[in-house]
Formats: structure tokens, sequence, C-alpha cells
């Protein structure tokens, strides 16, 4: 017996402005998407079934507080009664501090504020659009994704026909910012920090050596092994309960040696555990620099005691 056919995807793009909703079009279009911006609600039906045909590709239609008939309250629930489509909305948010930054480097008028400063536009549609977000099937904060980011997030979630819920397992750096993006976030700084070992601190946590390192620390395998069983167990009651995107972040202070070394090895243990996950390192490419990674009650190893000794 063959599967049932899947229906096609319709997918609400909204949200904040100035958090990336060109991006997403754009980036759905090139993977073969119907998309349009700014189309007045009451010619949603017609665009999706437009000349009575039956759809098989995905769209997706980006609304905002521009669009004709844009009602924060009701368009969910219109979303959602359009027939012959799995309906999804997608949230674009984003701090206010990076909205205003963009809006400062792009030299464009907010559009709720076209005579006022970018913060009272921003402030505004955040309320304004506060029932869109609670009613959201998925919140995807761009403050610290660059557009090529954004769209490898959406090459993950929306490029393939998979019924299989996305999974990410991300590094950051607390000195940079926790993730936003997370919705399970596991705190490494207990560890020893190979940034105070002089031959490791050009290293990675993707490197081999730093990863030996960490493992010669006991209260490294005994984490890993609990997060493990954790997650193994977590992650399919997310989905059962409907999630489709879950992400897993392992934090350090400089992000780039025990949270990066923390995420590979997760990765590698949920795919042998039947998983598919996708791995992100946030901040990877930083440079190390001492100021970030020292923090209060700590002796840097480089000053004459060897972590691994304590």
């Amino acid at each position: 017996m063959s599967a049932a056919r899947r229906l096609p995807r319709l997918l609400l793009v909204t949200g904040m402005s100035g958090a990336g909703k060109s991006t997403v079009l754009d980036t759905l279009e090139d993977m073969g998407w119907d998309t349009v911006d700014n189309l007045p609600a009451d010619l949603l039906n017609q665009f999706v079934h437009g000349g009575g045909e039956c759809r098989t590709v995905p769209v997706a239609v980006a609304m905002d507080a521009r669009s004709r008939g844009f009602d924060a309250e009701r368009l969910p629930a219109l979303f959602r009664s359009v027939e012959g489509v799995e309906p999804e909305v997608l949230y674009l948010d984003c701090s206010g501090t990076e909205l205003m930054r963009r809006y400062d480097e792009t030299r464009r008028r907010h559009p709720l504020a076209p005579d006022r400063p970018a913060e009272d536009g921003i402030a505004r549609e955040r309320q304004l659009t506060m029932p869109l977000r609670n009613g959201a099937d998925s919140v995807l904060d761009t403050t610290d994704l660059s557009p090529a980011e954004l769209r490898d997030e959406l090459q993950r979630r929306y490029g393939g026909d998979s019924d299989q819920p996305v999974l990410t397992v991300a590094s950051f750096a607390f000195a940079r910012g926790i993730s936003r993006t997370a919705d399970l976030v596991f705190d490494l700084r207990f560890l020893p920090n190979p940034h105070w070992i002089d031959e490791l601190r050009p290293l990675t946590g993707e490197d081999q050596a730093v990863r030996d390192y960490l493992g010669r620390e006991p209260a490294w395998g005994e984490t890993v092994d609990r997060i493990e069983k954790l997650l193994i167990d977590w992650i399919p009651r997310y989905w059962a309960a409907g999630k489709s995107y879950v992400t897993v972040a392992f934090g350090c202070t400089g992000g780039r040696h025990r949270s990066v070394a923390a995420a590979v090895e997760m990765a590698e243990r949920l795919r042998r555990a039947g998983f598919a996950p996708n791995v992100r390192h946030r901040d990877l490419a930083s440079p190390p620099r001492d100021t970030i990674e020292r923090h209060p009650g700590r002796i840097p190893a480089s000053e004459g005691e060897d972590e691994l000794s304590r």
C-alpha cells in the first residue's frame, strides 16, 4: 500500500520588521516555494488556490503590520482555515538593540514610525504582534544570525520533504550572549578550560587534542553521559508534543573549546542513537582572548597550575 500523499505546506512568515523576512522569502523561493510578500489578508485563499488547480508546491506568505487587513489576533486562525495545505506560522524575532542597529545601518525608516525614532516603531510593533508570537508554531530569533546562517537554518527546516523533526546541536560563548534559539541550554563553564593550556589555546573543540584533554577530566564523561540519557528521553517527548524544531545548546566562556567539543560529541552520540542532528557553532570563528576567558575564582593553568590536577 502506498503512503498517503503529504499536503503541501503553507507557511506564514511574520514577526518584527527588520528581522529577516526578505531573506526568508528569497531563500524559500530559491528552494522552489511559491512566495509572496505583503499579501492582503482577504487574498490569501485566492493566492493559495488560484485558478482552481490542485496545489503541489509549498507556499510562503509574508504578512506584517503593513499588510492590508492585518489583524494579529485573527491571522493564525485565518491561515489554519485554508484547506488542502499544512499551515504553519513562523514568527521572526530579533532584539530591539540589533533591530535599531540594522535600521541605522540601512538608513531605512521603521514602517510604524516614519516620523519618529525607530525604537518607537519597534516597541509598537512588538506589542502589536505579540498574539502572533504567542500562537506561532515556531519562533526564530535572528539576533545572532548572519544572512548566510539564516539561510542555512531555513535549509535545515524547510529544504526537504522529510517528516522528521529538525534537531540542532549548537555551541556558543556566554561571553557573547546566551544562545537565543536554544530550547535546552547546558552550561559547561565548571569544566577545566583548555584555553589556559598553551598548546591547546589555538585549537578548538573540533580538534582531537582538546577532546582528549577534556576526556581525562572525570566530570566530563559523567556530564556527557547524563545529558545524553536526558536528551534521548526528552527529544521524542518534544516531538510527540508537536514541536517540530528542537535546539540543544552547550555554552562555555569563549565558545571555542568546551562547548564545541560537547556539541560535536553529543551529535555523534545522538546519531548512534538513531537521531539526525545538525551541528552549528555560533562563536567558533571568534579569536581566542584572555580577557574573555578569564573569570573570577579560576587561576589560569598558564599561571602555574595544571587545571587537571585540581
